[in-house]
């Protein structure tokens, strides 16, 4: 899935070019702080207020903040309680469909479908898509959880069941409750956010018999190693930890391993 915290740009922006201008990813990024707004979970964030945190105002902004984020987690539950059991892809929003893992990724997806689950994404562009129109290929519900941005970012085509969030962790609870298990292709920050809070979670008991799935040995292995020696080697994780993360290049297998993982107990 977005990895939905990213933009759909090329990856490989190219270093500064030797004539001395801006390189293209410095362009890009003049071009969308020109198009930049302020999203709500900005004003949310805000450390310092434009009105003192004591006064009314400001109080009071934050008071009914709160109705608006109810209102968000209604909408999620309403949305999807109904769904049935699904799986959620993350990814990087960035990958083209001409990407060998934007097509690993559609199978896999397939596969999973084909398995007996729903496919929820973060709704956005690349290897979100890709798993969207792997949902559609197996004729299973293909969800998105879209989430506003700085940069104006649509949902893709390839869903059925689309829902708009403005609040990262409105939207984080829904992956969560509303999934059997994660799969996780190359992606960027966003995908390693979700990555890393599911561990946590599953680590402390919050969330049991839920499978990680990893895509991809060619970008995830170094991770691992440095899990294993490490974070694994200083006593900062025990040894069980590292097994919580489960490995394959094969996106048939991605399927046979939620399958098995979420149906144990």
């Amino acid at each position: 899935m977005t990895e939905p915290h990213e933009r759909d740009t090329p990856e490989s922006a190219g270093p500064r070019a030797s004539g001395g201008g801006p390189s293209p990813a410095e362009v890009l990024a003049a071009s969308e702080e020109a198009h930049r707004h302020e999203t709500e979970d900005e004003r949310f964030l805000k450390s310092l207020p434009s009105e003192p945190p004591t006064t009314p105002a400001a109080m009071g902004a934050d008071a009914w903040r709160v109705f608006r984020i109810m209102g968000e987690f209604v909408e999620g539950f309403e949305a999807l309680a109904r769904l049935g059991p699904a799986i959620t892809f993350f990814g990087s929003a960035r990958t083209l469909p001409t990407d060998p893992d934007y097509v690993a990724c559609r199978e896999a997806a397939r596969w999973v479908g084909e398995a007996g689950f729903n496919i929820i994404t973060g709704g956005g562009p690349g290897m979100m898509e890709a798993a969207n129109r792997g949902a559609r290929d197996a004729g299973v519900v293909s969800v998105g959880c879209n989430i506003e941005l700085p940069f104006e970012q649509g949902m893709n085509p390839f869903i059925d069941r689309g829902i708009d969030f403005r609040y990262f962790f409105v939207r984080k609870t829904m992956f969560l409750k509303y999934s059997q298990g994660f799969v996780i292709f190359p992606g960027g920050f966003g995908t390693l956010d979700e990555l890393f809070e599911a561990l946590t979670l599953i680590q402390t008991g919050k969330v049991r018999n839920f499978p990680v799935v990893l895509y991809g040995s060619h970008y995830w292995g170094g991770l691992l190693d440095w899990l294993r020696h490490t974070m694994k080697a200083r006593g900062n994780i025990s040894p069980r930890d590292v097994d919580l993360l489960q490995l394959t290049d094969d996106p048939r297998e991605v399927a046979a391993l939620v399958a098995r993982t979420a149906r144990e107990g």
